[in-house]
C-alpha cells in the first residue's frame, strides 16, 4: 500500500493539533485524587459519631436515652465544620431529637430519622461525593416532619399496608439474587416499584435507599455473580429492611 503524500501528512497532523494539545492540557490531571473538603480529624470524628448514633439508633426498642446526645454530638461536629449544608442537617437532626421526647414518636419522624441514620453511616463521611446532595435531602425531610402538624398526621393503617407489601417486595429481592444467575429483571423492577410506592407515600428514606439499591443494579449488571457485589445488594436489603420497619414502629 502507497503512503499517503506528505501534503495529506501534514494536512492530517494540522487537523489534530489542536485535539492533542487539549488532551496534553487535561492529561496531568487525569487519576489525580481529590482535595478533601474537610480536615481529616474532623472527619474522622464524624464518622466516629455517626457511627455512635447509628448504634443507638438501632438499639432505641430497648432505651431511647442514648440518642439525644449522640444526635447533639453529631450537631457539635456540624458547628465545627462550619458547612452550611452540615449545619442544616444538624439543627434539623437536633429538632428531632426534641420530638423524640414524646411518649410516641410519630411514625414519620421514625422513619424519617432512620433513612437519615442509615445513609449517613458511610465510610467515607463528610468526603462522600454525594454528601451535600444527601444532606440537603434529608435535612428537608427532616424539616417536614417538625412542621406536620397533628392533623395531617400518617396514618398507621397507610403505613402498615405499605410495610407488609414493601417487605413481601423485600424478599422476592432476596430471592432473585439468590438465584443463579441472579434474576435482573426481578431486581431491577422490584427495587424500582418499591422507590416509587415510597415515593407517593412521602418516605423518604425508604424511597432513597430504593433507588439506590436499583442504580447499585444497573451499575453491576455484568458482575451480580461476585462474591462482592452480592454483599452490597445483601447489606442494602438489610438496610431497606430496618428502615421499612421501622415505619410502622
Amino acid at each position: 500500500m502507497a503512503a499517503p503524500p506528505d501534503d495529506e501528512l501534514e494536512a492530517s497532523r494540522a487537523a489534530f493539533a489542536s485535539t492533542l494539545e487539549a488532551a496534553a492540557a487535561i492529561l496531568p490531571w487525569v487519576g489525580k485524587p481529590r482535595l478533601a473538603r474537610f480536615d481529616y480529624k474532623i472527619n474522622q470524628r464524624w464518622i466516629d459519631a455517626v457511627r455512635q448514633l447509628a448504634s443507638a439508633w438501632s438499639d432505641r426498642h430497648h432505651t431511647m436515652a442514648p440518642i439525644r446526645p449522640a444526635i447533639f454530638g453529631l450537631y457539635c461536629i456540624a458547628i465545627e465544620t462550619a458547612d452550611s449544608d452540615c449545619l442544616r442537617l444538624g439543627e434539623a437532626l437536633a429538632s428531632a431529637a426534641d420530638q423524640l421526647e414524646q411518649d410516641q414518636p410519630a411514625p414519620r419522624l421514625v422513619a424519617a430519622l432512620s433513612g437519615t441514620i442509615e445513609c449517613l453511616n458511610d465510610a467515607r463521611g463528610l468526603e462522600n461525593d454525594a454528601f451535600a446532595e444527601r444532606a440537603q435531602h434529608f435535612a428537608q425531610r427532616l424539616e417536614a416532619v417538625a412542621q406536620t402538624t397533628e392533623g395531617t398526621e400518617r396514618s398507621p393503617l397507610l403505613d402498615r399496608l405499605f410495610v407488609g407489601e414493601a417487605l413481601e417486595q423485600i424478599e422476592l429481592m432476596r430471592d432473585a439474587l439468590a438465584a443463579l444467575p441472579p434474576d435482573v429483571y426481578a431486581l431491577t423492577t422490584e427495587s424500582i416499584k418499591l422507590a416509587q410506592q415510597a415515593e407517593v407515600a412521602e418516605l423518604w428514606g425508604v424511597m432513597h435507599l430504593a433507588r439506590q439499591l436499583a442504580e447499585c443494579i444497573n451499575q453491576n449488571l455484568g458482575d451480580l455473580d461476585s462474591t462482592t457485589t452480592r454483599q452490597t445488594l445483601e447489606n442494602l436489603l438489610q438496610s431497606l429492611t430496618t428502615t421499612i420497619t421501622a415505619v410502622d414502629g
